[in-house]
Order: C-alpha cells, then structure tokens, then sequence
C-alpha cells in the first residue's frame, strides 16, 4: 500500500526519477505489477486528466505526469506480459496523412497507456493502408485517429472507407480528435466517436471497450 500512495504521488506531480525508483524498489520487494498498474497507475492517471479537464492542471502538467508513469510502465511491461495480465483493451493511434501534428495524439496514447490499455502508437502523416495494415495485424478493438489541420481532415474519411473496403470495419470502433474536428465532422464520415480532449477519449474507449461482445 504505501508503494502505490508514493507512486500516486509522484506520477500526479510528474516526478518521474521518484517514480523509477519507488517502481524498482516495488518490483525488488515482489509487489504484484498488475496491482500497481490498477491501483495506483491508472487512478494517478485518471486524477491528472480530469484535473485537466477542469482546468485545475495545464498542459505542461499534464505531459510531465504521462512522462513519469510511461517510466514507470516500462519497467512492469515486461513483467506484465511475463505474468499474462490482460490490458484493459487494444488501441491503434496515429496522426493521419498529410498531418505532422502530435502532441495532441502523444498525449492521448500517453492517457490511454495510464489508462491501462495497450497501445500501438503509429506516429504522424499516417497512411489510409497504414491503418488497414495495422489493425489487420494488432487486432484492436479501438481505432483513434487525429488531425489538428482542417486541410487533412478528409484523411480520417479515407481511412474509414479503406478498412471497410478491406472488410475489417466492423472488427474496431473508430474515434477521431483534433482542434478542428467535431462531433459533426465524426457522424458525417461514419466515425464511431469523437473526443474533444485527451481525457474524454480515455473514457470514450473504455464505453467502447465495455459495449464489445
């Protein structure tokens, strides 16, 4: 117990070497990794974003605080897999073509990592076929795409249209982010979902993860 308060602490203040060390000294003293990741990890996680959203927390914050629990998720991963704990659900994010933009997209992986999920980050100027490639392979139950430019927004329609042609549409629900893009935006392509902030799209996979069969 007082591993996961002093891990608590230091994720939601963003120190990341207090919570290398205090997730080392855990794994020396034989404490479940699955039991930090869902009883401190993820909550920490949880605490930062919806402080976020309310404004109480800026964006610096909120990055810093994902810095220190992906320090801390890289030393249980191996531990993770090792011992056959399942993740909370797979997601595939990228920032889609034509658009170099990533901080947006950075920090949802980050919240969706914290959030107990495995996620296969594919980057930026991410391809329709990229997508298709990377679902077809990973399985995922979640798809995210993001687009901070109105001019490559088009490209989250043309990633629907080739995992449907690919066949492979209904195996994912699909949301999609970004400043310009709206709820609107997302039913007029037949997107599953939209987010308008990193916090919400946490929550918006887990309603999807908890609607899968």
């Amino acid at each position: 117990m007082e591993f996961e308060k002093s891990l608590f602490e230091a994720i939601t203040t963003g120190n990341k070497d207090q919570a290398q060390r205090i997730t080392e000294e855990a794994i020396a003293d034989g404490v479940d990794p699955e039991k930090l990741v869902n009883n401190c990890m993820i909550p920490a996680m949880d605490d930062v974003g919806n402080r976020f959203e309310q404004g109480e927390l800026f964006l610096p914050e909120l990055l810093i605080a994902a810095r220190a629990m992906k320090t801390s998720m890289a030393l249980l991963r191996p531990l993770l897999a090792k011992s056959g704990a399942r993740p909370a659900g797979r997601v595939v994010i990228g920032t889609v073509m034509g658009d170099q933009h990533d901080i947006g997209k950075n920090l949802v992986a980050s919240l969706l990592e914290g959030g107990g999920f495995e996620v296969i980050d594919l980057g930026f100027d991410v391809s329709p076929q990229k997508f298709v490639d990377a679902v077809r392979e990973n399985s995922p139950e979640v798809v995210g795409m993001s687009a901070l430019l109105t001019t490559t927004m088009p490209a989250m329609k043309s990633v629907i249209q080739e995992l449907a042609q690919a066949g492979i549409r209904d195996s994912a629900r699909v949301m999609i982010g970004g400043a310009p893009v709206t709820q609107r935006y997302a039913d007029e392509i037949g997107a599953d979902g939209y987010a308008d902030n990193a916090n919400s799209a946490v929550t918006l996979a887990r309603s999807f993860i908890s609607r899968t069969p």
